[in-house]
C-alpha cells in the first residue's frame, strides 16, 4: 500500500480562504472540490481516504498538493492547463493524408481507409483526417468503381453452376435468379457478402 502523506501546510489566511469558497455558493464545484480536497490533506487524512470521500483519483490528489505547494491559492482558483502539444495541419501532413488516402490500401486487407485507421496509421488525429478529407471532397467510402473482394474463395462462389433455360419445375425462374444475383453482385460490392456465402 501506499505510505501516508504529511499534512499539507496551509497557513491561517489560506485556511480562511479555502472554508469561504466551500461554503461560498457561487463557487464553481471545480473550486469547491479542490478547496475540499486541500482542506482535508491539511487535517492529516490519507490521500487514498480524501480519494475515497471525495470520487476523485489518488493522482489528482497528488497532483493538486504539489500544486498547491508551489503555487498557492492560485492552484485551487486559477485554470491549469495540461502541457501537451497539438499537432498542427501542415501542408506536409494534409498532402501525407491524401496520398495515403488515395494512393494506398490498409494493410489489414481492407479495401479502403477508415478515419480512425488513417489516423492511427499516420499518428495523427481523427478530426485532422476528417477536415483534410472534407476540405477535398474525399470520400474512401463512396468508391464509384467496382471493388474487388478479399475472399480468396470469391470467384469459385460467383461462378456457381448454372441451369440455362428452367428450373425443375420448367419455367424458368432458375436463369432469372443466377442473372439477378450475377448482376447484383457485380452493380453492388456490399451484397457481395450476402448472395455468395
Amino acid at each position: 500500500m501506499f505510505s501516508r502523506a504529511a499534512a499539507l501546510a496551509v497557513n491561517a489566511d489560506q485556511k480562511k480562504e479555502l472554508e469561504a469558497l466551500v461554503r461560498n455558493g457561487n463557487s464553481s464545484q471545480k473550486v469547491a472540490l479542490r478547496c475540499r480536497l486541500l482542506l482535508l490533506a491539511h487535517q492529516g487524512v490519507a490521500n487514498q481516504s480524501i480519494a475515497q470521500q471525495l470520487n476523485v483519483s489518488r493522482p489528482t490528489i497528488l497532483a493538486l498538493r504539489a500544486a498547491f505547494a508551489k503555487d498557492g491559492m492560485a492552484a485551487v482558483t486559477g485554470i491549469r492547463r495540461r502541457k501537451r502539444q497539438a499537432k498542427v495541419l501542415t501542408p506536409d501532413v494534409e498532402q501525407k493524408i491524401l496520398d495515403t488516402t488515395l494512393k494506398t490500401r490498409p494493410g489489414d486487407g481492407s479495401t479502403h481507409w477508415s478515419v480512425r485507421m488513417l489516423a492511427k496509421h499516420l499518428r495523427v488525429s481523427r478530426t485532422i483526417v476528417h477536415r483534410v478529407w472534407q476540405r477535398h471532397d474525399v470520400q474512401p467510402h463512396r468508391v464509384e468503381r467496382f471493388k474487388v473482394s478479399n475472399d480468396p474463395h470469391f470467384e469459385e462462389k460467383v461462378r456457381i453452376p448454372m441451369k440455362w433455360g428452367t428450373d425443375s419445375g420448367g419455367n424458368g425462374a432458375a436463369s432469372e435468379q443466377a442473372a439477378l444475383v450475377t448482376a447484383m453482385i457485380s452493380e453492388a460490392p456490399h451484397f457481395r457478402q450476402e448472395f455468395c456465402e
